[in-house]
């Protein structure tokens, strides 16, 4: 199996440089932020880390190609690096401290490109997880100071928490009879929304997550922390990795369940 070890560190090193700038502006009263044609906020840091990141990449991998929430696709070839400068960015411009840079390594393969490395990084929370593929996930203050992830053993969706992002988008797509019996069904609900409660599922402290409508930039990392810590991330109709534009992530256990209530009425 290929040796991602060198790939990680620098996923780390990008990681370090894009906390540095987002936190620089975490709650300055002068942020500038602006609406995309999407109609999603994008503030003045989203697109100063993206930067700093690309920076580095074109110095560091060359060779490798770039995919960006902000600034698109840039090279070609068999690696690709994708980017999630802000992932939260609406809690980012509110003062909320839920958000993470997003880094993940993708090879081509089969069924196309897939993860083989992962940071997310939340330096508001001061926490960061990683994972590389065949190495296991972890989370820590650095690659040298850091905890091994495991998802939990819960094996019944009765006993399951639940963490989700919003109501809305379930509503728009059909989904939402289906959602709610599934939260009827938990033992605890908590919309703790964006990136944090895939690394919950990794850590063992939720069981299942879901969101209807994501883009890559939004799932690479989450999918290999999650996969390496023994979980589950497939799309809503059950095809593995971060490529359905939606999500589905839990230990594992619980899967066919989660998928089974999400598409139930749909």
């Amino acid at each position: 199996m290929p040796d991602y070890l060198d790939d990680l560190r620098l996923a780390h090193v990008l990681a370090d440089a894009a906390d540095r700038a987002t936190m620089d502006r975490f709650k300055a009263l002068d942020l500038k932020v602006e609406t995309k044609p999407d109609m999603t906020p994008v503030s003045e840091a989203d697109k100063a880390a993206e930067e700093l990141i690309r920076g580095q990449l074109q110095r560091a991998r060359p060779r490798d190609a770039i995919l960006g929430e902000e600034y698109g696709i840039e090279g070609t070839g068999p690696r690709r690096w994708v980017i999630d400068p802000i992932d939260g960015t609406k809690n980012y411009v509110r003062g909320v401290p839920v958000w993470a840079t997003l880094i993940s390594l993708m090879e081509a393969g089969e069924g196309g490109y897939q993860p083989v490395v992962g940071v997310v990084s939340a330096p508001a929370l001061g926490r960061r997880w990683w994972a590389a593929k065949g190495s296991g996930a972890y989370t820590g203050r650095s690659l040298t100071s850091a905890t091994k992830l495991q998802v939990s053993n819960v094996t019944s969706v009765s006993d399951a928490s639940f963490a989700y992002s919003s109501l809305s988008g379930w509503e728009e797509q059909g989904r939402l009879d289906g959602f709610l019996d599934l939260t009827r069904a938990c033992w605890r609900t908590r919309g703790y929304g964006d990136f944090w409660p895939y690394m919950m599922v990794a850590e063992g402290s939720v069981d299942i997550c879901a969101e209807p409508e994501l883009s890559l930039w939004d799932m690479a990392a989450n999918a290999i922390v999650v996969t390496e810590a023994g979980g589950s991330f497939t799309g809503l109709d059950g095809t593995p990795g971060p490529h359905s534009g939606n999500a589905a992530a839990s230990n594992g256990h619980l899967h066919d369940e989660l998928l089974g209530y999400l598409n139930q009425r749909y």
